[in-house]
């Protein structure tokens, strides 16, 4: 099989499934411990706003729904999935996807925190690392414990369809 398309079809595989272990841990929350999740309709109202030029906002929960924007953030939020799980085949190489070890995917799942930190928060006007948020320790601790998932989603994954290729 062609490198590129081997590339793509395991960043699809890993990232997708990663990205199911992660939505299976927000269920386990809230059912368990009766703790929501931000729901990805915001994320698609936060996308759907940026063709309008507006990349930031004073409060993305107190802006007006935008139709679609639950698909929108749903989507966006499997294709990132995807697009980490690239990224960490780019950087530990295709073999690592036929003989997966823990420490890389637990690593990237911690270092994705960054992308909501930095980017998405903001984005939403809760400020860097949720600064801005009324417990900004807490949404910084449920974060960091998402995206440690998350690699651990990365793993598990990996270990799921090291063989299917």
């Amino acid at each position: 099989m062609d490198q590129g398309v081997e590339f793509v079809a395991r960043a699809v595989m890993i990232g997708v499934g990663a990205t199911i272990v992660m939505d299976l841990w927000a269920v386990f929350l809230k059912r368990v411990f009766s703790i929501p999740s931000l729901g990805y309709q915001v994320v698609g109202r936060w996308l759907a706003s940026m063709p309008s030029g507006k990349f930031r906002h004073d409060n993305i929960l107190k802006a007006a729904p935008v139709p679609g924007e639950g698909a929108i953030g749903w989507t966006a939020h499997y294709v990132i999935g995807v697009l980490f799980a690239a990224i960490l085949l780019a950087i530990v190489g295709l073999g690592w996807a036929k003989a997966p070890t823990f420490h890389p995917a637990l690593l990237m799942g911690v270092v994705t925190v960054a992308a909501p930190f930095l980017i998405m928060q903001p984005g939403f006007g809760f400020g860097v690392a949720a600064s801005k948020t009324p417990a900004p320790t807490t949404a910084r601790i449920r974060s960091l414990m998402t995206h440690t998932v998350f690699g651990i989603g990365l793993y598990l994954a990996a270990m799921l369809t090291k063989g299917v290729i």
